[in-house]
């Protein structure tokens, strides 16, 4: 499939602007800050919740942890947010995911009161996977725009092994004879155009990478996350640095500036 510059900018735009925090924050349960510590932790076992928010004259004040709970009330034990872990509901899903490498949890604001919590576990949910695997797939349709620029009329196809570029013919052979519009480069498989990006040092700079080594760990990345995303696997476990990788370099994903991409790693919890 081929992609202008101009379309894969737009969709950079709907991307980043479209998706937002606020489409998986889940609500902040709150206790008044007189509430015994006795109560608001079997509340909050029998919720399985792990934070709620402390209310002072209405307004949620702070927020308190279920082993913060020892004795007394629960206002007594309270903790105050941290600015830079308060966001707005607005907030784009690559600003929240690199936050999110930093803070295990997030405050999200509505009407300019904190009322909602995010942690990584909700990258879980059907719109940051939506989101999630929309990116790949750009990306995909990126190196497929760019091999075709660099090795035009299938002159890429001398540095495809044998095997691998028989499976794409037959596999687009197989498209035509449904009257599925095919060219055997979008047949290749995703690690396929990963390699041959890699294995030119002119495409290889385009994507970002000083390496051919780096740029294979994320292109195996890329290909696990989008695994685990079309069979509905764990996305956190494996693929946590891909993902923080993805927001990261955005600009280069689309093609706007070529830089090497580096990543951090860190391990998730529940709320």
């Amino acid at each position: 499939m081929r992609t202008s510059l101009a379309t894969t900018r737009h969709m950079k735009r709907l991307f980043t602007e479209n998706f937002s925090i606020g489409d998986i924050a889940e609500s902040l349960a709150s206790f008044d800050h007189a509430a015994s510590c006795t109560e608001v932790t079997w509340a909050m076992i029998e919720k399985r919740y792990r934070v709620v928010g402390v209310r002072n004259q209405g307004a949620i004040v702070g927020y308190v942890e279920r082993d913060d709970l020892t004795e007394g009330a629960c206002g007594d034990h309270v903790r105050p947010f941290e600015p830079d872990a308060i966001v707005a509901q607005s907030l784009c899903f690559p600003a929240a995911v690199q936050l999110l490498t930093t803070h295990s949890r997030l405050f999200v604001t509505t009407f300019g009161q904190v009322g909602g919590i995010v942690t990584r576990t909700d990258l879980q949910k059907p719109p940051a996977r939506m989101w999630l695997f929309g990116m790949v797939s750009i990306i995909e349709m990126g190196l497929v725009r760019l091999i075709d620029d660099r090795f035009p009329e299938g002159s890429w196809k001398d540095l495809v092994p044998p095997g691998r570029l028989e499976k794409a013919v037959a596999l687009a052979d197989e498209r035509r004879r449904r009257n599925q519009p095919a060219e055997v480069l979008d047949c290749l498989q995703f690690s396929d155009k990963g390699q041959l990006t890699l294995r030119d040092d002119v495409l290889r700079a385009q994507v970002g990478y000083e390496s051919r080594r780096k740029g294979e760990e994320m292109i195996k990345g890329l290909e696990s996350l989008r695994n685990n995303l079309a069979h509905s696997q764990d996305i956190l476990s494996c693929d946590w640095e891909t993902i923080v990788r993805l927001t990261e370099n955005l600009d280069v994903i689309f093609g706007e500036r070529p830089v090497p991409v580096g990543g951090r790693c860190s391990s998730g919890e529940r709320r």
